[in-house]
């Protein structure tokens, strides 16, 4: 089987140990009406650290059989909504830690 790439997006992720699913979506034309129409499928993929999360947006390859369902290994994690979220709010706590404020003044603690 020729290599297969395929961007997605995390459907559901944390309920089976080292596996996703993940949903790819591709536009087709129909042949009678010629309107465009979405199509989606879903794949099993194998998350050998257990990294990812829901709406998280994924590159995927295939691969030799992993199990009677996998057929496709995690190649690169493109974005993901959770970590930047997580991220920003330690940036914000960081912030709020970094200044102190004394009565009526604000004193910072940043050099």
């Amino acid at each position: 089987m020729p290599p297969m790439g395929f961007n997605g997006i995390v459907t559901k992720a944390g309920f089976m140990d080292k596996t996703v699913t993940v949903t790819v979506s591709r536009w087709v034309i129909h042949k009678l009406t010629g309107k465009r129409i979405e199509r989606s499928k879903k794949y099993l993929i194998h998350d050998e650290k257990n990294q990812l999360r829901k709406d998280d947006l994924v590159t995927i390859r295939n691969c030799p059989p992993i199990s009677a369902m996998k057929r496709f290994r995690l190649e690169r994690l493109l974005k993901s909504p959770a970590t930047e979220r997580d991220i920003a709010r330690a940036q914000i706590a960081q912030a709020a830690t970094s200044t102190i404020t004394a009565g009526r003044k604000t004193i910072s603690l940043t050099s």
